[in-house]
């Protein structure tokens, strides 16, 4: 899997090398970028990671950008930062999914913080992204024996319910734990699990 980086957008060049400093001292990789359509120009490229933004920039703002990754459909954390917050902003970012919220000038260790944060909630949606993209690969027959296996139910209950027999189940279920990747049965409940969430 590819690092998660964090990806600094900040129109102030002091700002932006302040934050990428502070992140490179702890230890965070991190990429810069001087607006919004900077970062959205490298479209798919873009690395795993969490967005930081700051909210008022020219051309595009930190909300606009934030917009522009849903319709894209780049799902990355996003962190917004502000020298003019007001409640209403605040707000407005809440809803729009931000993740965190900071105010310049910020403290060091809340900005590490919320990106810590922001980060671990990356690599959550990189793993389920990549046992979706497994699940897809599940023919019709296949899914309705994993959606079984991870209802708990044994081979001979399923085969009732499929309408076929306990060894068919078996052997469905064993493509379906080579597929899904899953080297126990466990691993494959917990990814059935973790696609049920959105």
């Amino acid at each position: 899997m590819a690092e998660h980086l964090v990806h600094v957008v900040d129109d102030d060049a002091a700002m932006r090398e302040s934050i990428v400093f502070l992140l490179e001292t702890d230890g965070i990789a991190s990429r810069p970028y001087d607006s919004a359509i900077a970062l959205l120009d490298r479209g798919d490229a873009l690395e795993p990671g969490c967005i930081l933004t700051d909210v008022r920039m020219p051309a595009m703002s930190g909300l606009e950008l934030i917009e522009a990754l849903k319709q894209r459909g780049i799902a990355r954390p996003v962190i917004v930062l502000t020298g003019h917050a007001d409640v209403a902003l605040a707000v407005q970012a809440m809803k729009a999914g931000v993740v965190d919220f900071l105010e310049k000038p910020f403290q060091d260790h809340a900005l590490l913080r919320a990106v810590r944060t922001a980060l671990s909630q990356s690599e959550i949606v990189s793993v389920h992204s990549e046992i979706a993209e497994r699940a897809a690969l599940l023919t019709a027959r296949e899914k309705e024996v994993f959606e079984a296996v991870a209802a708990g139910e044994s081979n001979k209950s399923a085969a009732l319910k499929l309408g076929i027999s306990p060894r068919t189940v078996e052997i469905y279920r064993a493509n379906v734990m080579t597929k899904m990747q899953a080297d126990t049965l466990s691993d494959l409940v917990r990814m059935a699990l973790m696609l049920e969430r959105p």
